[in-house]
């Protein structure tokens, strides 16, 4: 179980919740959210823990998928269940070769699924957790599957009118900082689970 500061280890019964990146103790909140979720969708069983990072480095705001995965990679010995990375992205084109290779690899895995979204102006910077799948580029109508068991969706820009720009010029340094906080509560989750 994962220990956190936060609400003294009260368990979360909520199947989402919505953080700023910049908020008091967004870390231990997500992890334990997520920690909570994990136990409830893996409650009797031992599914492995699988991170898809979703998103691909040719676009700033999209990058934020693959930022996380390349973070992830550099946390050792944490890594070996990420897909998604700056070197090796998880995008449309590669998507279900990828979820082949994850549903060969692994019996029943449990997936987070990890990818930037648009929204409005004052949700930029949030970031939202799920129990269920996410819709990856919904902002951009690509009509592609829904994945994973948990999802992590980022707020990056605004979206409404031409989001393939507004992805193209979103900053890098929201992208950045968020990808930071989001591989901290990943990787916070795999020491918990694979520390023991």
């Amino acid at each position: 179980m994962l220990k956190s500061t936060v609400a003294k280890n009260i368990k979360t019964t909520e199947k989402k919740i919505r953080l700023h990146m910049e908020s008091d103790n967004f870390i231990d909140q997500s992890a334990q959210f997520l920690n909570d979720r994990i136990m409830d969708l893996n409650a009797y069983t031992n599914r492995p823990l699988v991170t898809v990072c979703i998103g691909t480095d040719r676009s700033t705001g999209d990058s934020l998928g693959p930022l996380v995965g390349w973070m992830l990679k550099q946390k050792q010995p944490y890594n070996q269940f990420v897909y998604g990375t700056l070197n090796n992205p998880v995008h449309a084109t590669n998507m279900n070769d990828v979820f082949s290779s994850i549903n060969t690899t692994f019996n029943n895995p449990l997936i987070i699924a990890i990818d930037a979204c648009l929204g409005n102006l004052n949700s930029i910077g949030y970031v939202a957790y799920n129990q269920g799948s996410i819709k990856p580029g919904a902002a951009v109508n690509k009509n592609l599957p829904p994945v994973g068991d948990l999802s992590i969706s980022g707020v990056v820009n605004v979206g409404g009118f031409m989001e393939y720009l507004v992805l193209q010029n979103t900053r890098l340094s929201i992208v950045m900082q968020m990808a930071d906080k989001i591989s901290q509560v990943i990787a916070k989750l795999y020491e918990s689970k694979y520390q023991h």
